[in-house]
């Protein structure tokens, strides 16, 4: 097994928010998504500390997208997983089901 993939859960959340909109991963739509599909309410500035995080880590990457009128003609950060990050996804799961499997035998 290679380095220790450290993933805080918000962290991971986020980066499966990102990886499940695809090239449509910003801000506002991986928070909306994030309380679709997790029922997480967090801020704004939170998702974006987090995606910060993540990008340094290396699990996303980010560029900016084309101005749209609806935002005023803001252009908006556009995040996509990386294959790193995609890697750690994996990994993570990996161990949690390895652990329940093995609490399922316990029981």
């Amino acid at each position: 097994m290679g380095a220790r993939i450290y993933l805080g859960e918000l962290e991971e959340l986020i980066l499966l928010i990102v990886a499940l909109l695809n090239k449509e991963a910003y801000g506002v739509s991986i928070t909306e998504e994030l309380k679709k599909q997790a029922g997480r309410e967090i801020s704004i500035s939170a998702t974006h500390a987090a995606l910060h995080r993540l990008e340094n880590k290396g699990f996303v990457r980010s560029k900016m997208g084309g101005a749209s009128v609806e935002r005023g003609g803001r252009r908006k950060r556009l995040f996509t997983i990386t294959t790193y990050g995609r890697n750690a996804l994996e990994e993570v799961r990996d161990t949690r089901n390895l652990i329940w499997n093995l609490i399922s035998k316990v029981s």
